[in-house]
Order: structure tokens, then sequence, then C-alpha cells
């Protein structure tokens, strides 16, 4: 990440960013602005909407409800959308821990978020308009400046029987609770093409009853898929999407220059 400023308020916005044009604020944008940061005329914070890069913009108020933003200077360029080309495929799970998982998904490079409808998910209609919300507030907090989307719901066997055809060469990777005993570092390793390539991968989370025995077969026998260990406890799915995130990141991802 080129530098960035952690002092700044941050905020995103739908419109397109060009230096001198201003943009208008929605009510909500203009009441956080206005009412709870107090921001007066001239006050700089920065903004980004996914296309453009990260903008510093002076507030411009127009009455007491209302607030524009004026881009100045472009901080930071849009960076390669293939630079963190990790998707995170999971199990739904019940109300705020779902908004804690799609939250740190985002924190730890996640670069689209798909749910998976597995024999054992609980939660069958998953609220995807507050989890966007959720993927953005993440990346408004952490400097992150492209917005990963969020996709409607697919069963596993649908998402796994159209897979190659959709992918073109993605790997999975799944936590099978099953796999106890064994190195995921050494595993994740072998997923290394010619030349220390690395292909375009995804991270598959089950639900909190864990995957059943037909799928985890499903998965098994499938030649795009790889099952590694996330140790010998029992972690809760949420805690094992950040664990699993790590070590792939740590691995396979942008935590190495390998």
């Amino acid at each position: 990440m080129s530098h960035y400023d952690f002092k700044s308020q941050r905020l995103w916005v739908e419109q397109d960013i060009q230096e001198r044009i201003a943009i208008p604020c929605d009510r909500a944008q203009a009441n956080y602005l206005l009412n709870v940061l107090r921001m007066e005329e001239g006050d700089a914070m920065l903004i980004f909407n996914g296309r453009d890069g990260e903008w510093k913009v002076e507030v411009q108020p127009l009455g007491r409800k209302k607030c524009a933003l004026i881009p100045i200077e472009q901080m930071r360029p849009q960076p390669d959308p293939l630079a963190s080309d990790l998707q995170y495929l999971f199990a739904p799970l019940k109300s705020a821990r779902i908004d804690y998982m799609a939250q740190k998904a985002v924190e730890m490079g996640a670069c689209r978020l798909r749910p998976v409808f597995t024999q054992h998910t609980q939660e069958r209609r998953p609220k995807l308009e507050k989890m966007r919300l959720n993927v953005i507030e993440a990346a408004e907090q952490c400097g992150i400046l492209t917005i990963p989307p969020v996709d409607e719901p697919v069963s596993l066997t649908e998402l796994l029987k159209t897979w190659e055809e959709k992918e073109e060469g993605r790997h999975i990777i799944f936590c099978d609770e099953g796999e106890l005993g064994k190195d995921p570092l050494s595993i994740l390793d072998t997923i290394r093409g010619e030349g220390d390539s690395v292909p375009p991968l995804a991270l598959l989370i089950g639900p909190e009853g864990g995957f059943s025995e037909t799928e985890r077969d499903m998965l098994r026998a499938a030649s795009f898929v790889t099952p590694i260990p996330l140790g010998p406890r029992i972690l809760r799915a949420d805690t094992a999407a950040i664990a699993a995130l790590a070590i792939v990141q740590s691995v396979l991802g942008d935590w190495t220059d390998k």
C-alpha cells in the first residue's frame, strides 16, 4: 500500500471523482459531516469510490442540512483490481456475527464475498444490503480503495458444478475440520505452479455445524479444491475465517514477496 493518511476522515461516494467538480452529499452523509463531525467550510477529508483512487476534498456547506465535497488532489491512484485476487466463500451466519465476518474479510484482503448455502447452513435469508454496508464501512476505516462485491447466495452443489466453466483456473481452499494433525502451510505451498506462480484463489469456510460428509466427499473429489486444517481446536466460523485468511495471505497472498 502506498502512503496512507491514518488521521483524516474517509468517506465512500458513489459519484465519479474529478478535480474541482463538486460532489453533492446525500442527507445521511451531510448530517454525518456537519452535525456529527462538526465539519466546517474548507475542512479537509478523503473520499474514494472504488474506481478513481483516493482524493483529498474540501467540505462546502450549503446551508444547515446540505453540503458538497470539492476534490482538490488525488492522494492515491486506484490499485490494479488483480492486486488482491482472493475470493471469500462462506456459509451465512446469524446477525451480528456475519456483519463482523464481512468486515474482517474485507480487512484481510478478500476481493469478493460469495455466500454459499450448505446442508448445515442456519441462516437462509442473509441481509445482503446490510452486508454490503459493512463492506463499505470496513473499506472506509482501513484505507481500502476497492469495494468488494457481495454476490447473491448459491448452493454449494451448484457452485461446484459450474466452477471450472465460470472461474477459469481459480483454485478453492476449503477449511476441513476433518484434516486434523496436518500442517496447512506445507499443504498450501503445493498449490504453487511453475515458476512459483500462484493461481487465482478462493477460500471456503463452512457453517457452524461444519460440512456434511457428503459435502466433504464432493469437495475432496474436485481437482480444483485443496482441503487444509486449522489446527487442533474447534473454531467458530467467524474465527475460522480470520485464521484461514491470515494463513492463505501469509503463504500465497499479498503478505509475501513470493
